[in-house]
């Protein structure tokens, strides 16, 4: 059997703790809502479009969207609402970047339905903006190669799954996932490296990501 690669930097697991505070902003309409998006701080955005896999780790995704529940569900914008939930929030590589996109989604509509800036939440319906406030911990886990690292992956929580995969990449506003860059600079595997960052995260429980991402690294062992 050829010897493994020992890694140029071992891989560090990190975990996460996460919080969700009240901002105390909140939108009755489409104007305050375009209002706020733009305004309000990532956290909230990122809040609002993850929020089902941080609470949800087990169920199967499509995740829904806050943002789209609201204006299909309270303000009975439905058409506005499939243009918000069709966005495909794995193109986007910073929360930035998809804060941008939902504005312009909002402000387009708005532009062209000008009676729908007239339209209220009812009394206790109104769009309350949510804060994702997380906390980042090092484990005691390191692998200095493939091997090590999938047997790691098998063991660590699904926090530690979603931070790597999830929110390293769009907060932290990194190019690809941490898992690919490692493979990738370390490692100095760019086929396997690719193979992992082409998954769509989206449409996995944590679980079944976990599995796919020990499959194509056992796979790769073996080759």
């Amino acid at each position: 059997m050829p010897e493994l690669i020992k890694a140029i930097e071992p891989f560090r697991f990190y975990t996460r703790l996460h919080l969700s505070e009240l901002t105390g902003l909140r939108a009755s309409n489409l104007s305050q809502l375009l209002s706020l998006v733009k305004q309000v701080p990532g956290s909230c955005i990122y809040h609002h479009t993850h929020k089902f896999l941080q609470q949800h780790q087990y169920l199967s995704p499509e995740p829904p969207n806050d943002f789209a529940y609201w204006v299909s569900k309270v303000l009975g914008e439905e058409e506005l609402g499939e243009r918000l939930a069709s966005i495909d929030t794995v193109q986007f590589s910073t929360i930035r970047l998809l804060r941008d996109k939902i504005a312009a989604t909002i402000e387009n509509y708005l532009k062209n339905n000008l009676s729908s800036k007239l339209k209220f939440a009812v009394e206790d319906g109104e769009f309350h903006f949510i804060k994702s406030v997380s906390f980042v911990l090092p484990t005691n886990y390191i692998a200095y190669d493939l091997r090590e690292f999938a047997d790691v992956v098998k063991n660590i929580t699904i926090d530690s799954i979603y931070f790597h995969i999830f929110e390293s990449r769009l907060r932290l506003e990194k190019k690809t996932n941490d898992f690919s860059n490692w493979i990738e600079t370390s490692i100095g595997d760019k086929e396997l490296s690719d193979k992992i960052s082409r998954l769509d995260p989206y449409t996995y429980t944590l679980e079944d990501l976990r599995k796919t991402i020990i499959k194509i690294v056992e796979q790769k062992l073996r080759d």
